[in-house]
């Protein structure tokens, strides 16, 4: 993989490099990482993190976390390698599928599991034109699986938190509700008034609460966008460039 760009989050706390041309990070690893209530001397285990962004984020915002990744692509997996070198961040990283990940790894459990699987069934979308981007977009993978593979990989009371398409919610929660409890729904929406695109689950094993779902989180001010320039809300820029931590309790 030779068109690479190098590019910064967190204003510029973090720089990942990844493909020109094949799937490329934006905002929601970083969503993601925010949303994660890791302490340091935690340990964390991302299933797809392709290139590294949101383990990485997690990284910048929580010193001294052992954080393991798993990649499917070996070249997005080696990309994550030299992403985590780049960024001095405590991130290991293992190709592999998910489905059939390393035997001392299926005897490790984490304080937390996070994942941002692909947004698309394939059996209802078409396929992207780079096999990379569209393995990162759909793949093969069923959602549930996702959810049931990484439930396993946590320890008792750990915490597994999720991003994905709004559309894709109850496959998520259908999943969700068999293996965890404490399940939270944190929807994301663009702007106010308008239905969410977006939604982060969150949920511990062995949890008992009863399911809460939480008041949107809006990325944008305004009814509509009427100026160049960004037009994040405070919250929202708070966590894309200082690395907030985004407030989901469960």
């Amino acid at each position: 993989m030779t068109d690479l760009s190098c590019d910064n989050f967190l204003n510029g706390k973090v720089r990942v490099w990844q493909p020109i041309n094949g799937y490329r990070a934006g905002v929601d690893p970083v969503l993601l990482a925010a949303a994660v209530p890791a302490k340091s001397g935690q340990t964390v285990l991302e299933l797809g993190c392709g290139v590294g962004t949101a383990s990485l984020c997690l990284s910048a915002r929580v010193p001294e976390l052992a954080i393991t990744g798993v990649e499917l692509q070996p070249d997005y997996a080696e990309l994550a390698r030299k992403n985590a070198i780049e960024n001095n961040a405590p991130f290991h990283v293992i190709t592999a599928d998910l489905r059939a990940l390393p035997a001392d790894l299926r005897n490790q459990q984490f304080d937390h599991v996070i994942m941002n699987p692909p947004y698309y069934d394939r059996a209802a979308s078409t396929a992207a034109s780079d096999l990379g981007r569209d393995t990162a977009l759909g793949g093969d993978t069923p959602l549930a699986d996702w959810v049931v593979i990484g439930a396993k990989r946590l320890a008792p009371k750990g915490y597994f938190t999720l991003i994905q398409r709004i559309d894709r919610l109850p496959e998520v929660l259908s999943a969700v509700q068999t293996c965890l409890g404490s399940v939270i729904v944190q929807p994301i929406t663009a702007r106010n008034g308008r239905s969410a695109g977006l939604f982060i689950v969150q949920a511990r094993k062995n949890g008992r609460a009863a399911f809460q779902l939480a008041a949107p989180f809006v990325m944008h001010v305004g009814e509509s966008h009427t100026t160049d320039g960004e037009s994040y809300t405070p919250e929202a820029a708070a966590i894309l460039r200082d690395g907030a931590e985004m407030s989901i309790n469960c």
